[in-house]
């Protein structure tokens, strides 16, 4: 089926010849594998020039892969066509910035300016006369009716002033394009993010944190090894060695890949001149990955490095939560205690060390006063409606707990523990249906060491006097 796909999706130009070209390319597009990808299209491109919709994917994949003489060559067809996307015309710009190209640079810029980036032509056309010696601020006062270019604006005057007199458009140009593609990367993935990054590179491809930013465009975009081919060309001397560093870490944790992800964060934390930030990632991927021992000594070293002002309530929650999973309960408390003393009114804090105590049995009715004042402070906070509830429960108030675990149960329909909670609430009033049904919607999201114990309360309830 998937060739039949491809085929049905081939241009109508391309010829017998090139049609393996063309499905190799839409293939190895499928699988990730841009560089191949790239190449094939080019070949495709060039038997049939004239084709826009071979020009199209050929232009995004070479975007992905790097090959900018093959975007070069797809923007030019897509241009001829009418046709080329919003960002298209990123890479001329780029190209003259680079060049110093002021009329080439102003002709990108106009055609910038009559799609969704005309948010930028201000700025644009500011480092267009800051490179030719002229005033920029006439350029940068006419984006003072739009919100968004009126911020962009602000910030290129700052760097304007800074700026040495006729510096190199390029400059400005790579910064303001990467500096866009920096706030898209708190958003959904994009090709534009992509275009954006790329582009900053080919006006000035000593801006190394662009590329930073272009791993993190192609990452998110599901791009992976490219992205950490792209961390690779950063030299480890670069003053953003530690930015690549972290995102490769990150890059690999969030795909999914935490051997290696492990590996890169304790070859940082070994490099001469680590940093507690450093040392919270590595902490951070141990915690998660299973081993709360270990991460334990790093939020430990943490709040060491910060000297006499002994750590913040969010250093000592982090290394308390580290100590309990350990099953160092004693330590952990006094760790959780000091969180608390530091942060009185952070909810986060109040909540951990009242629902630790109360697993471990721990002084109860003391523990209801820490979470009662977790949820005034934070009212709507699922997981706190829900350890209050619990601890009413294991304190005998099963009446006053359901209403706050029914609650918590709706607001996260998902949250495998609440509806744990909410089922042995449930079973110690008699209401045996409900509880199990809660069960039930436990065991769709209940971690793998959860389902036995879960599908025995299911299968028998819960034995008399049973806490959990």
């Amino acid at each position: 089926m998937l060739a039949l796909g491809l085929v049905l999706a081939a241009p109508a130009t391309a010829g017998t010849g090139d049609l393996s070209a063309y499905l190799k390319a839409r293939a190895a597009d499928a699988a990730g594998e841009t560089s191949l990808a790239a190449a094939s299209y080019a070949k495709v491109l060039a038997a049939a020039p004239d084709d826009p919709v071979v020009a199209i994917r050929a232009y995004r994949e070479a975007l992905e892969a790097g090959d900018m003489p093959l975007a070069t060559r797809a923007v030019a067809v897509l241009n001829k066509a009418g046709v080329a996307p919003a960002d298209a015309e990123l890479i001329p710009l780029a190209d003259a910035a680079r060049r110093n190209d002021a009329k080439a640079a102003s002709a990108a810029i106009g055609t910038l300016s009559s799609g969704p980036l005309v948010v930028l032509a201000p700025s644009l056309y500011a480092w267009v006369a800051h490179a030719e010696g002229r005033d920029p601020e006439p350029s940068l006062a006419t984006a003072a009716k739009d919100p968004v270019a009126n911020r962009f604006a602000t910030e290129t005057r700052a760097l304007i002033v800074a700026a040495p007199r006729k510096q190199p458009m390029s400059i400005g140009v790579s910064r303001l394009l990467a500096r866009l593609a920096s706030d898209l990367s708190a958003g959904e993935p994009s090709p534009l993010s992509i275009a954006l990054t790329q582009a900053a590179l080919r006006a000035d491809p000593s801006y190394e944190a662009a590329r930073v930013l272009l791993a993190d465009a192609l990452a998110r975009n599901k791009l992976v090894d490219r992205a950490l081919v792209v961390l690779d060309g950063i030299d480890a001397k670069s003053p953003s060695a530690p930015a690549a560093a972290a995102e490769r870490i990150d890059i690999l944790a969030t795909a999914d890949r935490n051997g290696e992800a492990l590996a890169a964060a304790k070859n940082r934390v070994d490099q001469k001149g680590s940093e507690p930030a450093d040392w919270q990632r590595y902490a951070d991927l141990l915690l998660t990955t299973g081993n709360p021992a270990e991460a334990a000594t790093w939020y430990q070293r943490i709040i060491a490095a910060d000297g006499a002002k002994g750590g913040s309530w969010g250093n000592w929650l982090q290394y308390g939560g580290a100590l309990d999973q350990a099953g160092r309960w004693p330590e952990a408390r006094d760790a959780l205690e000091k969180a608390v003393a530091r942060g009185p009114a952070q909810p986060l804090a109040l909540n951990y060390l009242g629902f630790a105590q109360v697993e471990h049995g721990d002084d109860i009715p003391a523990s209801i006063k820490l979470l009662e004042r977790a949820s005034r402070i934070d009212p709507t906070n699922a997981s706190i409606t829900d350890s209050l509830g619990w601890a009413y429960h294991l304190s005998g108030n099963t009446t006053r707990a359901l209403p706050l675990l029914e609650t918590a149960a709706q607001a996260e329909p998902t949250n495998a523990e609440i509806a744990d909670h909410l089922g042995d609430a449930y079973w110690s009033t008699g209401r045996n249906y409900e509880a199990r049904y809660a069960w039930r919607a436990a065991l769709l999201t209940a971690e793998p060491g959860d389902t036995a114990r879960i599908t025995a309360k299911i299968a028998n309830g819960l034995p008399a006097n049973a806490r959990r």
